[in-house]
């Protein structure tokens, strides 16, 4: 899967969609120290290892940079950033049983946003999966040569 690159200050605004999410009950926030474990380990389950290993860094950086989808007291989806290398998005991964909902969408847009707010001009999609998705929401476009990436050789977890 190609890598992708996003125009920060091209973004969409992020508040229009947090708000979709929040009529629904669904809220859109910034991950907390406290829910690192609870957090890490529910991306394991429902994403496997090597998700959970980059979602685990994000909650080392200052501010954390996992957010998440929280329904009904329970999490439902989470996106981070600047996890395998600095002005990177992802992972991003959203419960089956709660997709169609824009969560993904809002997740994107929410880290996106952050990543903007602290001084980003760009950011980077690696081995972006629903290529067509980020060229949509966010206006994400393939990086010519860029498979297959950082990712080349990693481990099989």
């Amino acid at each position: 899967m190609p890598d992708m690159l996003v125009k920060l200050y091209e973004l969409p605004p992020v508040q229009p969609v947090l708000e979709q999410q929040k009529a629904q009950g669904i809220d859109i926030r910034r991950a907390l120290p406290p829910e690192k474990r609870a957090v890490v380990q529910w991306v394991a389950d429902k994403f496997g290892n090597g998700w959970a290993s980059e979602c685990d860094v994000a909650f080392s950086n200052n501010p954390v940079s996992c957010f998440i989808a929280v329904k009904d007291g329970q999490l439902i989806g989470f996106a981070c950033h600047d996890a395998t290398c600095r002005d990177f998005f992802g992972p991003t991964g959203v419960d089956p049983a709660f997709r169609g909902k824009g969560t993904g969408k809002a997740l994107l847009l929410a880290c996106l946003d952050a990543m903007a707010a602290q001084g980003y001009a760009y950011a980077i999609i690696g081995g972006a999966g629903p290529v067509d998705f980020y060229a949509k929401v966010a206006g994400a476009t393939v990086i010519d040569g860029s498979v297959p990436g950082i990712y080349n050789g990693m481990l099989k977890l």
